[in-house]
């Protein structure tokens, strides 16, 4: 096991991608929101793993991307101003992501959908402004706990404080809400989404000011 002090932060290129996706699949297995839209969890283990590779690739051209140099997992952003995804963006990128979630069985499409029409109108009314937005943070299971997570976080986090740039994400675990309040993000909404009634937290890490930007704390 790496010590803390040892983990490399790198960009996430494509010779480290397969490995990174596959540890962002086994993190998010049992996620809340992924077991309410496909029920099996072996499914879950084979259907989403094209998403997060599309999240990957879309993120590596549309934002930054970032891994360990053991690719243990992935932080995946999108950068101020492409948060809006269009046609072109869908082009560029192969539609890789809209054929991931035409890719999931008829019955999970239909719970997927209406999931994200609610929390990305909730996303857009929430914030209009420019900002960085987490699509995705794992971590392989196995390795959780280190301090992985934060360190992956870091580079945009550091980013987004020089440039004076708030960040956004949305989580359905309390945990998660505990462990982004210690890098300084704070809840901004609470909902409950439409389909399995699963609490929905709306995160949001202020825009660095000249009064100083939010705190970064260890985990």
């Amino acid at each position: 096991m790496q010590s803390l002090g040892e983990i490399e932060i790198v960009r996430l290129d494509r010779e480290r991608q397969k490995r990174a996706v596959d540890a962002v699949t086994r993190a998010f297995v049992d996620d809340p929101m992924w077991s309410c839209v496909l029920p099996d969890r072996a499914a879950r283990g084979t259907l989403l793993r094209p998403m997060w590779n599309a999240l990957a690739s879309f993120s590596r051209v549309y934002g930054e991307a970032w891994t360990t140099s053991n690719a243990d997992g992935a932080a995946l952003w999108i950068r101020p101003g492409k948060t809006k995804t269009t046609l072109w963006m869908m082009v560029r990128t192969g539609f890789a992501l809209p054929r991931s979630m035409i890719g999931l069985p008829k019955e999970a499409r239909g719970r997927f959908f209406p999931m994200m029409r609610f929390i990305d109108g909730l996303h857009k009314e929430l914030m209009p402004g420019p900002h960085w937005y987490l699509w995705v943070l794992g971590v392989d299971p196995a390795l959780q706990g280190h301090g992985i997570g934060r360190r992956l976080l870091g580079p945009v986090l550091d980013g987004a404080d020089r440039d004076g740039v708030p960040c956004y994400l949305e989580t359905q675990t309390t945990g998660n809400v505990a462990f982004y309040a210690r890098s300084g993000f704070e809840v901004i909404r609470e909902e409950r989404e439409p389909v399995c009634g699963l609490p929905i937290w709306f995160l949001l890490r202020p825009a660095k000011t000249s009064a100083g930007s939010p705190p970064s704390l260890e985990l």
